[in-house]
């Protein structure tokens, strides 16, 4: 890397944007461990720019029709849909993921645009004609403003997809602030937005840090924030956010737990635990990170996860093509997973697979660690505890049903969770008590679908309002209710006053 590589930095107004911050960082690809390119870092000057570009299209892009929204999303949708395998590659160079789960991240982001296409109907207001004699009530929703998106690395692409089509298409404008790890996804979409005929300073991008995330949360033509990342930031985000007024969701960290019953298909629980755990390496909020097996099955479960768990390719295949599973993001990353590794080992949990011993297919030098299973863990261990954010399968065994859904509630994630059962009487119990906002029966990961919300329960969202589907149309706009009276000159009293009091004959 030399002094005269570009330097990735903001979109503001519909064009690339400098900025006068002197500070950058590394942007690596952990594949092969080497820098690849460098990112702005905004200060508040760059901020305050980016920003301004939003403020100023806001009013224009609010007063435009929904039908000619609605145009520039389905063209949005059709050109992301003809050149995702351009997105693929950038996110697979800068995150690690590996492509067919780059390209499966594109295509649940697109179903939100896809959603969003038909929001016209969810911004329909109600009338009551002659709610009182002469008088008319009608609602509406109308757009915040400007809106802040703030995502984390794990999906440059996907996660801001929760949010920014429902805004645009609800008439906002939006000021995206990535992750520094993976940026370039970032100003791919701006670009492709500008070429769907989105109006300039509709759709913005700030790089930065620490300072642009300060910004956009205290700034004053910012209304909302939506934010993914982990729940000690989410939890900032929130507080800060909320201070100055602003409509916030910010969606924070889990602890997901499978629970495997004694009835149900163990080849199905074996193989949705393969995948959930290690699955885009364990970097995503709704993997599976504990699995609870209700004795008499954990031995055999075990074995039939740690026999698939060895047959996965970690890094490319022989042929150089891709394997099961990619590295982890950064180096710092991959370390601290490792460290986890390490004291469950020390607190006496059955390491029975060790990712640290990967013989990965890539560069030596890349942000390799393996899928890792653990049994008997136990709920006081670190590794049950802390979300470790990487391929690390712990397995604790219970006695019961009741045991198992105990073990659930007591803790303070309540994002994510996936019961395997033949039973559907123990399955339609389990989403009854479970407290956890996401449920999945025979499902591993159970992200909704667009037109439904995405979000979690306790300290895995701060903020009354989940992602995308009704509840996201909800977010970005905000209602009105006009009150309306005509006077009939034939019904004015002669030789009296119009008070306008009700009137109800």
């Amino acid at each position: 890397m030399t002094s005269s590589t570009p330097v990735l930095g903001h979109w503001a107004g519909g064009a690339p944007y400098a900025g006068g911050s002197p500070r950058t960082a590394d942007v690596t690809n952990p594949a092969t461990g080497r820098v690849s390119g460098r990112v702005s870092l905004a200060d508040e000057s760059d901020a305050a720019h980016v920003i301004a570009a939003a403020a100023a299209a806001a009013p224009g892009w609010r007063d435009t029709s929904l039908a000619r929204r609605t145009q520039v999303l389905f063209a949005f949708r059709e050109l992301l849909n003809s050149r995702k395998g351009e997105l693929a590659e950038l996110i697979t160079a800068e995150h690690g993921k590996v492509p067919s789960d780059a390209l499966g991240e594109i295509a649940r982001g697109q179903e939100v645009v896809e959603f969003a296409c038909g929001i016209s109907h969810l911004l329909k207001g109600g009338h009551s004609p002659s709610a009182s004699t002469g008088v008319d009530v009608h609602s509406t929703r109308e757009p915040l403003g400007v809106v802040g998106i703030i995502s984390p690395f794990n999906f440059p692409a996907m996660v801001p997809m929760w949010f920014f089509p429902v805004a645009i298409a609800a008439g906002n404008t939006v000021v995206l602030k990535p992750s520094e790890k993976d940026p370039s996804a970032s100003l791919w979409l701006a670009a492709l937005w500008q070429e769907a005929g989105l109006p300039d300073g509709v759709f913005n991008v700030l790089q930065g840090d620490k300072v642009a995330v300060d910004a956009l949360l205290d700034h004053p033509e910012v209304k909302s924030i939506s934010f993914v990342g982990s729940t000690p930031i989410a939890e900032y985000v929130y507080e800060r956010a909320s201070r100055h007024g602003k409509r916030v969701q910010a969606l924070g960290g889990a602890k997901n737990h499978m629970v495997v019953l004694p009835d149900a298909d163990l080849d199905l629980a074996a193989d949705a635990a393969v995948n959930a755990g290690y699955g885009s390496a364990g970097e995503r909020c709704m993997a599976i990170s504990v699995l609870v097996a209700v004795e008499p099955v954990a031995d055999e479960l075990v074995a039939r996860i740690a026999d698939r768990t060895r047959t996965l390719v970690i890094g490319g295949d022989d042929a150089g093509g891709e394997g099961d599973m990619g590295p982890l993001v950064t180096r710092e990353h991959r370390d601290k997973v490792a460290s986890y590794v390490a004291s469950g080992q020390e607190a006496g949990a059955k390491l029975v697979i060790d990712g640290r011993e990967v013989a990965a297919r890539g560069e030596a030098d890349g942000f390799w660690l393996g899928p890792t299973l653990f049994d008997h863990v136990r709920p006081e261990m670190e590794i049950y505890t802390e979300e470790i954010f990487g391929p690390v399968l712990s397995v604790v065994r219970v006695a019961s049903y009741d045991e198992a859904v105990a073990l659930v509630n007591a803790n303070p994630y309540g994002n994510g969770t996936a019961i395997f059962t033949n039973d559907g009487g123990a399955a339609r119990r389990y989403q009854s008590e479970v407290e956890v906002g996401m449920i999945g029966v025979n499902v591993p990961i159970p992200v909704p679908v667009a037109y439904y919300s995405f979000g979690g329960w306790k300290r895995s969202l701060f903020g009354d309002t989940h992602a995308h589907g009704a509840e996201g149309v909800h977010f970005f706009t905000r209602g009105k209710v006009v009150t309306t009276r005509w006077i009939d000159p034939a019904n004015r009293p002669e030789g009296g006053l119009e008070l306008g009091f009700p009137r109800n004959d």
